[in-house]
Parts: structure tokens; C-alpha cells; sequence
């Protein structure tokens, strides 16, 4: 999922004292806070999202219920035209409520089907759909086949299928890059039947900054009172998102490298210790007539030796311990071939360079003084 430099979202909260949301929205984790009640939330948002695609500098402007890469959730259980639920069978989507425009704001391609338009406003029940790409294709096989198609919320055996999938999009993030794709519903905000807050999204090419000020502006305009907050790029948020995973992968490569300069050191102090111990047996090899690239390759091949058996014990281990640290590594396998190679390389490599100054050493020690060594 791809967003440019330019792209920052900006969440603006309302509070109603109408009911909660339906239990297919139950699982919806919002913030708790105090702001200004907004008497017509719909209205509100669309004349704010007007005003900022109206600003200077702004490409397109889009508002969701669910901010992305935030590790939030709305999910449901869905029944779809055609489709025989089994037992134990995974039918959760997870949905959010979007704006006209909002796919066109976050650069997401339409795959078959139409974006919402003015024609899908008003009422309290979602009656339009947009599915992801996913979504399409686990259940109707192609984007194409999915449009016209009808689902509804639930899994009882007299669920009405209300909802009428109009579009196909591409498959997008949601909570983030751990989670990966999900499979998506998206729906009007227009046909919302309870308030929510929104995030704003905003295509621009303005710098950051100055962005969030005509954003203040604006939504002043509409209220002095209303707040804002978590004015970002969505590149900040993919960083807060990833914050946790870079600063394990910050201290593992910190302590691996630490781990692979102890390894190069004690194998430096074995091989100069053993040179140290055959001086004589080395020097009578040179008074004999050893050339000292014999000498050298003599030394280097105990220190390769050792490094074969090193990596005929670590690498298995390594396989078989690989699978506790999956759940750690993103966007590569834990038996990656490449990274393994890699790691081999690296070692040896720091063993080839661990073992060159002893071999080098012993390649100049001087055959009668070390005739005489005691």
C-alpha cells in the first residue's frame, strides 16, 4: 500500500448523546475524550471535507471512521449471496465507513464497479458496499463477478443480505503491515445510522506544515470550538506503527553484531594461542624448506575447519529455532535462502579476517629463533 510524502490525515471528534453503534459495530475501540456535541455530524463532515478540497494546494480530500495503520478494528461477520457458510469457517470483513472521494485521496484503483456518489445519501442503513479485492475474490472468485452481488451483516440462517456490492477495489492495509490484507467492506459514511468521528485524509502538494494550518482554518470556520488532533503524514503513522518492530530489529542487530566481534575475537585469540604453542613445530617446517604460503594456508585451514563445523552444528539449529521468531519478521520467511546465505558469508568473512593475522604470524616466524623457542 502505497501513499505519497504529501498524504496526512487529522482526526476531529464529535459527541452525540444518541446509542451506541449496532452490535456489528461493537468492536469498534475508539478514544474517550470531551469536545463540542456537533448537532448534524454528516453535514458537518461533508461541508469540512468541501472546504479543505477547496483550499490551495489540496488535490483531493477524503474522511473514513477507521484511521489506517492505527492498529484500530471494526469487524463483522458477514453472510454473502451464494455462499454456504461452513462450520468453524473464518467470515469476519472488516469494514469502514468512507466518503465519496476517499479512494481517489488514498490513490486506491477502482477494479470494477463505481465509487460512491451523491445518489448513495441518506438513511440509517448501509444499503451500498465497496469490497476489497480479497473480499472479491474469496467469495465470487474475480472483482467482477462480485458486483451486483448482495451481503448483510450476520451469520443466522435468516439474515437479510441488504447490502449491495457496487464496487471493487484494490487490496489495501488496515491495521498495518503485520497484520496484512484483510478482507474489506467499505461503506457510505452517508448512510450511517449513528454518529462517529471521522479521520480526514488529504492529498496535497503542500509541505506538512503549512497543511495543518489551513486545516485548522478551515475546520474553524466551521467551529472555533471543535478540536482536532494527530495531525500527521501517513509515513509519521506507518513510523509509529512500525515504532515497536524497528527498535526490536535496532537491538537485534545491535547485539549480533556484538555477538559476531566476541566471536571474532575469541576465535583470533584461539588460532594466536595455537600459534603461539607450535612455534617450534612451525619453524622446523621452515628450516625444512615449508614455503610461507604453506605455513599461512596451514593456520587458515584449522580456522575454516572450525568454521565448517560451526556452521554444520548453527545452521539446523538455526532452522529449527527459526519458527519462534516468525511472528517477528516482516516482509521476509524465516528460511529465506538469501539471508542465510548472507549470514554464511558474513561469517565467514569474519573468520577468514579472525584467522589472517595469526596465519600471517606464523608465516614470518624466523626459523632459528624458532628453533630455540621454549
Amino acid at each position: 500500500y502505497r501513499v505519497s510524502s504529501n498524504s496526512f490525515s487529522a482526526r476531529s471528534p464529535c459527541v452525540s448523546s444518541r446509542k451506541d453503534p449496532p452490535t456489528n459495530r461493537s468492536r469498534v475501540r475508539l478514544k474517550s475524550f470531551n469536545a463540542t456535541p456537533c448537532s448534524d455530524l454528516l453535514s458537518a463532515a461533508r461541508r469540512s471535507k468541501n472546504g479543505i478540497k477547496s483550499s490551495p494546494g489540496v488535490k483531493e480530500a477524503g474522511f473514513a471512521s477507521v484511521p489506517l495503520l492505527h492498529g484500530w478494528e471494526w469487524d463483522s461477520s458477514m453472510s454473502v449471496e451464494g455462499h454456504q457458510i461452513k462450520d468453524g469457517e473464518d467470515v469476519q470483513a472488516f469494514m469502514n465507513s468512507i466518503s465519496p472521494g476517499y479512494f481517489r485521496t488514498m490513490g486506491v484503483p477502482m477494479l470494477a464497479g463505481r465509487d460512491f456518489d451523491p445518489r448513495d445519501a441518506g438513511g440509517e442503513k448501509f444499503r451500498v458496499a465497496v469490497a476489497n479485492r480479497k473480499f472479491a475474490t474469496h467469495y465470487f472468485g474475480s472483482p467482477e463477478k462480485a458486483v451486483g452481488r448482495r451481503a448483510g451483516f450476520g451469520t443466522a440462517p435468516n439474515t437479510k443480505l441488504e447490502i449491495e456490492i457496487v464496487g471493487v477495489v484494490e487490496d489495501t492495509l488496515y491495521e498495518g503491515p503485520r497484520e496484512g490484507v484483510r478482507r474489506q467492506m467499505f461503506v457510505p459514511n452517508a448512510q450511517s445510522g449513528f454518529p462517529t468521528s471521522v479521520v480526514y485524509y488529504v492529498r496535497t502538494s503542500m509541505p506538512a506544515q503549512a497543511m495543518y494550518r489551513a486545516l485548522r482554518a478551515e475546520v474553524a470556520k466551521l467551529d472555533p470550538a471543535l478540536p482536532i488532533y494527530e495531525l500527521k503524514t501517513l509515513e509519521g503513522q506507518l513510523d509509529e506503527t512500525l515504532g515497536t518492530e524497528r527498535l526490536i530489529a535496532t537491538l537485534s542487530t545491535a547485539f549480533g553484531l556484538l555477538a559476531t566481534l566476541l566471536a571474532a575475537i575469541g576465535l583470533y585469540g584461539v588460532m594466536a594461542y595455537v600459534v603461539v604453542r607450535r612455534t617450534r613445530e612451525i619453524g622446523l617446517r621452515m628450516a625444512l624448506g615449508a614455503p610461507q604460503s604453506a605455513v599461512a594456508w596451514m593456520v587458515m585451514r584449522e580456522v575454516l575447519i572450525l568454521l565448517v563445523i560451526g556452521c554444520a552444528v548453527g545452521i539446523p539449529i538455526a532452522f529449527v529455532l527459526s519458527r519462534y521468531v516468525g511472528s517477528q519478521l516482516f516482509g521476509v520467511q524465516p528460511t529465506d535462502a538469501s539471508t542465510a546465505g548472507a549470514a554464511v558469508l558474513v561469517l565467514t568473512a569474519v573468520t577468514a579476517a579472525a584467522g589472517l593475522i595469526p596465519s600471517l604470524r606464523a608465516s614470518l616466524i624466523d626459523p632459528m629463533k624458532a628453533l630455540r623457542y621454549e
